[in-house]
């Protein structure tokens, strides 16, 4: 089946795309492309599944890096040779041909990031924690380290969960308060004394905030379209044991 992907002039030329549930090899509640090796899903089906990605990039499947994401704001520079599975960060950024570089989503953002005139591209996985401690500025930083002329970057954050479908509490509020308090223009009440969080607009005000060149969002909520989309919070509130992970990828 043809997989589907959303892809984004922004990022033009660079090969890329925010991959969606259709085409995948796995069922139940993984049904569709679970790209998530830390999902209880089986691990034959989330390899094929990881293939298909990487057959859709043109790399090897070896070469589609992902890392274990602890909504951190930690960057890891991918040279030629890929990375050791199991790293522990939230953002990658290269400038080595042959790698696609990736991250895993289920309603956090998964943002990906190119500076085609420097032949530099980036991936990052940012949540509500790792937006919050700076995981975007900090892959754009690493991207100016290697090169990367910052006017220059464009960023595109993929299906991630909207305002509408993002309930939290008080203490939710007084935590990002306690940052700044011109983040209370990101919540909107809701109901019973909870408020509605606007994750992608936060994160393209961090984005726009950095200085470069272009911040997007597709536009996509993970929550609001289940045929399309995997997300954790659905999945919580319909009482499902697990749940499948999105991929997002990037190469030069």
């Amino acid at each position: 089946m043809t997989l589907d992907i959303i892809t984004s002039p922004d990022l033009a030329p660079l090969r890329h795309g925010f991959f969606a549930r259709r085409g995948g090899a796995s069922s139940g509640v993984f049904e569709g492309l679970n790209c998530g090796r830390g999902s209880s899903d089986q691990t034959e089906m989330v390899e094929i599944n990881r293939s298909r990605v990487a057959n859709e990039m043109g790399v090897s499947p070896d070469r589609l890096i992902t890392l274990y994401q602890v909504h951190s704001a930690d960057v890891i520079e991918v040279g030629p040779d890929g990375l050791a599975p199991g790293t522990k960060a939230d953002a990658l950024v290269t400038r080595a041909t042959g790698v696609a570089l990736g991250t895993l989503s289920a309603d956090c953002q998964p943002v990906l990031f190119a500076e085609p005139g420097a032949g530099i591209v980036g991936a990052a996985h940012a949540g509500w924690k790792g937006a919050l401690a700076g995981v975007l500025e900090a892959t754009i930083d690493a991207m100016v380290s290697l090169g990367a002329e910052r006017e220059r970057i464009a960023a595109v954050i993929g299906p991630t969960i909207s305002q509408r479908a993002y309930e939290v509490g008080p203490e939710f509020l007084d935590t990002f308060l306690a940052a700044d308090p011109d983040h209370a223009r990101f919540f909107a009440n809701g109901r019973n004394g909870r408020y509605q969080f606007d994750l992608p607009g936060f994160g393209l005000m961090r984005l726009r905030a950095s200085g470069i060149g272009s911040a997007q969002w597709t536009g996509h909520c993970t929550y609001s379209d289940p045929e399309r989309f995997f997300s954790y919070r659905r999945s919580v509130h319909a009482g499902h044991a697990d749940y499948g992970r999105m991929i997002a990828a990037i190469r030069l």
